[in-house]
C-alpha cells in the first residue's frame, strides 16, 4: 500500500475510534484536519493544501450550510462585491472565440496539470449548457443558452456578467460557482472573452 494511503486509511481509522469513544468535538475536528493534510499533497499547479483553508467567506457559508440568514448573506454579497476587479481599459467584451475555448477548456489548477506556460480553463459546460450543438453538459447551474439574446448587451448586463464571472458570491451568497477572478483561476482578459461568448450576438450561444 502507498504510504500516503496508508497514512490517510491510519487517520481515518483513528477518527472512528475517536467518535467512538466520545472524544470533544474540538479533538475530532483537530483529528479531521490532520487527516485530510496527511491526504492532501501539491503537486504541479494544484496547491491542494492551500484550498483546504477557507477564507471568511467560505467559513460562514459552512456554518450555515450554504443557507445563510438574510443578514449574513447580505454581509457576504457586500464583502464580495468589493473584491471585483474591473479591466483598466473598461472594456468588458472580448472575443467571442477565445471565449469558447476557455469554456471548453478544463484544464488548469489539477494535480495532473504540469505545465505552467498553459492558460486555465473555465470548465463552463461541466455545470451550464452554452449552445444547442453541445451533446453533453452539466446541470448544476441554469442553462446559458442563449444568456445575451434574452438580456442584450448594454453596459449593465456586461458588467453583471463580468462580476458575476469574476467573483459569483458578490451576487449570490455561498453560490456554488468557483469564483474565476477572485481566485485567479483565469484572468480579467480571458473573463471578458467569456463575457462576450455570453453576449456577443454571433456567438453560438445566442442562435
Amino acid at each position: 500500500m502507498h504510504k500516503k494511503t496508508l497514512a490517510f486509511s491510519l487517520a481515518v481509522a483513528g477518527l472512528l475510534v475517536a467518535c467512538a469513544t466520545q472524544l470533544p468535538e474540538a479533538e475530532v475536528e483537530k483529528r479531521a484536519e490532520a487527516a485530510y493534510e496527511q491526504a492532501f499533497t501539491n503537486s504541479g499547479r494544484a496547491d491542494m493544501i492551500a484550498r483546504l483553508k477557507q477564507d471568511e467567506t467560505q467559513q460562514l457559508c459552512t456554518r450555515y450550510r450554504s443557507n445563510p440568514a438574510k443578514e449574513i448573506a447580505d454581509r457576504i454579497e457586500k464583502s464580495q462585491l468589493l473584491t471585483i476587479e474591473y479591466p483598466a481599459s473598461g472594456r468588458l467584451m472580448g472575443d467571442w472565440r477565445l471565449g469558447e475555448k476557455i469554456a471548453q477548456d478544463g484544464w488548469g489548477l489539477r494535480f495532473t496539470d504540469n505545465d505552467p506556460k498553459r492558460p486555465n480553463g473555465g470548465n463552463c459546460y461541466a455545470c451550464h449548457r452554452l449552445a444547442p450543438q453541445e451533446l453533453s453538459f452539466g446541470t448544476i447551474g441554469p442553462s446559458l443558452y442563449q444568456f445575451g439574446k434574452q438580456r442584450g448587451t448594454s453596459e449593465a448586463i456586461q458588467r453583471y456578467t463580468y462580476g458575476k464571472i469574476y467573483n459569483a458570491q458578490a451576487f449570490a451568497a455561498c453560490s456554488n460557482m468557483p469564483r474565476f477572478g477572485h481566485n485567479k483561476v483565469l484572468t480579467q482578459e480571458q473573463i471578458t472573452h467569456v463575457v462576450a461568448l455570453l453576449l456577443d450576438p454571433a456567438s453560438p450561444v445566442n442562435k
